[in-house]
């Protein structure tokens, strides 16, 4: 227990260390004013079209190392990522990236887990979550999958909970990969929308055009029906009779 404590205080100082560095680079080169003004996004949207246009590869792969690290060790979930995805590379290639990225850096953290925190994990979770045990034991493919797909968990403990069940690193990884597919596409698709909203408008759109844009109310609609469904689909999943 004494070696969990110590791990967990290791990863919560790097993540502030992490944190203050990116933000004071952020800060002494940009001033909050910058960094809030349409003018200051165009720019960014238009330099990002550049470079795709010039270099799509390298923009790619750097972007699926940052989507990896942004999991692990830096412990972020998936929704800002993909987002920024949608809104650099595009729908399609955003999600292939942000879901390549999301499920390597999830598997990290998973064997992570598996090898430092999984006592801890199974003192403190496995009476909430001895269900899932008979589930994984059934079928570990099938329902990590569905475990993937339904969420209700903080991605965090998403993917280090598997751990306490013993799940196969390829089971997981697979499962991530495929699960996570429906919610992020939609995620990415939004951003995507963002950005091509700001390319045709040269002045600040209101938030009613931005709403009211078919890329942005589409994806939008949609991923409000998927989590409305997940909803009820993780009462049935995590129902303990």
């Amino acid at each position: 227990m004494e070696k969990t404590k110590k791990i967990k205080l290791f990863i919560g100082l790097s993540y502030l260390i992490l944190l203050a560095t990116f933000l004071y680079y952020l800060f002494s080169n940009f001033s909050f004013h910058q960094l809030t003004s349409y003018e200051f996004i165009k720019d960014n949207v238009d330099y990002f079209s550049k470079l795709e246009e010039s270099n799509i590869f390298i923009l790619s792969l750097s972007f699926l190392i940052f989507t990896i690290l942004w999991v692990f060790p830096l412990l972020g979930f998936g929704s800002p990522i993909s987002l920024i995805a949608g809104f650099i590379l595009g729908k399609w290639l955003g999600t292939l990236i942000a879901v390549l990225g999301l499920s390597i850096g999830a598997t990290f953290l998973y064997i992570f887990g598996n090898y430092f925190l999984k006592n801890y994990i199974k003192e403190k979770f496995l009476n909430r979550f001895q269900n899932l045990e008979i589930k994984f034991k059934k079928s570990e493919f099938i329902y990590l999958l569905i475990y993937r797909f339904i969420g209700g968990i903080p991605w965090q403990l998403s993917c280090i909970l598997p751990a306490i069940f013993n799940v196969k690193v390829i089971n997981f990884f697979l499962a991530t990969l495929i699960g996570i597919i429906p919610q992020v596409f939609l995620v990415v698709s939004i951003g995507s929308g963002l950005e091509n909203i700001i390319n045709k408008n040269l002045e600040p759109p209101r938030i009613i055009d931005i709403i009211s844009s078919q890329d942005v109310y589409l994806p939008l609609s949609i991923f409000v029906a998927l989590v409305i469904i997940t909803i009820f689909l993780r009462k049935l999943f995590y129902n303990k009779n």
